[in-house]
C-alpha cells in the first residue's frame, strides 16, 4: 500500500517522530451553550476532548502532563503538536484566543499548534489572528464537516449549511493556514456513495489534510437512542475497511492522512464493539490495503474529479 500518513509527513518536515498532545482549552461550542443548540451533535457525548488532559493547572500544566505519558517512547528530543481538541477551539473573544495561543508558539518543543474548530466560529478577526500566530509557529486549523450531505448534516445537528464550510476554507487559504478536515464515515442513512462523495468533495477543497473516523454509539446522545430501537446500525469492521480504502484512493497523494480511525470513550462505548481494540483495527486496515494495493489517489484524475463509485479490485 501507498499512502500519505501523518508519522511520515512529520519526518519530512521536521525530522523526527512528533506526537500529538490532546489538551483542554475550556472552551464550549455553540452547539451546546444555547447559540444553536443546547443538545449538541446527536453523536456527541459531552465533547470531543474524551483524550485531552483536562482543564487543571491551565494549559502549560497539560502539556507537561501529557508529556510525560508519553516520554517512555518519546524520547528527549521528541517534538509535540498541542492538539485542541475539546469542543470549539475558536469560540471565544479574539483578546482570549490571544492569551492562550500565542505563548505556546515561543515554546521549542512544540512542532505546531492544531486548533480543532466548526466553520462557523472563524470570523475575520480570529482568521487574521491565527495567520498572524501561523508566522512564528505553523497553525493547523481541524474542521468539523462530517458530511457534505445537507439532510445528514440536519439530522446530526450539525448546525451550519456547506457554503460555511466553503468560505472558512477559503479564508484560511488566503491567509495560508494548513487545513485538516474531519469527516465521519458511517453516519445515519448515508450510504457508501455519500461517503465518497464527500471525501472527494474534501480532495477539490484545497485541505491539506483529512481526519477519516468511523462513527461510534455513545453512552448519553441521541445516536445511542436511535442504536437501542433499532434506528441505526453501526459498520462492520469490514464494512468500514473497504470503505475506507475507497476513500483513500480518492485522496490526492498531497493530502495527508492524520487519522484512519478513531477512539471512542470505552467508558461510554456502546457500538460498535469492534471498533475498541484500536491496534487489531489498524492491523486489519495494514493488512487489508496491502492485499488490495491501496494507492492514495489512484482514483483521481489530473483535473482533481474522482468516481464515487468502488474502485477495489
Amino acid at each position: 500500500m501507498t499512502i500519505h500518513s501523518f508519522s511520515e509527513e512529520m519526518r519530512r518536515r521536521f525530522g523526527c517522530k512528533v506526537w500529538k498532545l490532546a489538551l483542554d482549552g475550556g472552551f464550549t461550542c455553540p452547539n451546546r451553550d444555547g447559540t444553536l443548540d443546547s443538545r449538541g451533535c446527536s453523536f456527541c457525548a459531552g465533547g470531543s476532548g474524551s483524550f485531552a488532559e483536562g482543564t487543571a493547572g491551565g494549559v502549560e500544566a497539560q502539556l507537561e502532563r501529557a508529556k510525560d505519558r508519553v516520554a517512555f517512547k518519546a524520547g528527549p528530543d521528541a517534538r509535540y503538536v498541542a492538539y485542541f481538541q475539546s469542543y470549539t477551539n475558536t469560540y471565544a473573544p479574539v483578546e482570549r484566543l490571544r492569551a492562550l495561543y500565542a505563548p505556546l508558539t515561543e515554546r521549542e518543543d512544540l512542532a505546531a499548534i492544531s486548533i480543532a474548530t466548526r466553520p462557523d466560529c472563524l470570523g475575520p478577526e480570529v482568521l487574521d489572528l491565527l495567520a498572524e500566530l501561523n508566522e512564528r509557529k505553523p497553525v493547523w486549523v481541524e474542521l468539523g464537516l462530517q458530511t457534505i450531505h445537507e439532510e445528514t448534516a440536519r439530522a446530526i445537528r450539525r448546525g451550519y449549511p456547506l457554503p460555511v464550510f466553503d468560505a472558512a476554507m477559503r479564508g484560511l487559504g488566503e491567509r495560508g493556514l494548513e487545513r485538516i478536515v474531519h469527516v465521519i464515515l458511517g453516519l445515519p442513512g448515508e450510504t457508501a456513495d455519500m461517503c465518497r462523495e464527500t471525501v472527494s468533495y474534501v480532495a477539490r477543497s484545497g485541505a491539506e489534510g483529512i481526519k477519516l473516523q468511523l462513527l461510534h454509539v455513545l453512552e448519553g446522545t441521541t445516536l445511542a437512542e436511535d442504536w437501542r430501537a433499532g434506528r441505526y446500525v453501526p459498520l462492520t469492521l469490514d464494512e468500514y475497511v473497504a470503505l475506507l480504502a475507497d476513500c483513500v484512493r480518492l485522496l490526492p497523494p498531497r493530502v495527508t492522512l492524520h487519522r484512519l480511525t478513531g477512539d471512542g470513550d470505552k467508558r461510554l462505548l456502546l457500538a460498535p464493539l469492534w471498533s475498541a481494540d484500536k491496534k487489531q483495527v489498524l492491523a486489519r486496515v495494514r493488512a487489508a490495503f496491502a492485499e488490495w494495493n491501496v494507492v492514495q489517489g489512484s482514483a483521481c484524475k489530473e483535473d482533481g474529479s474522482c468516481p464515487n463509485q468502488p474502485i477495489r479490485s
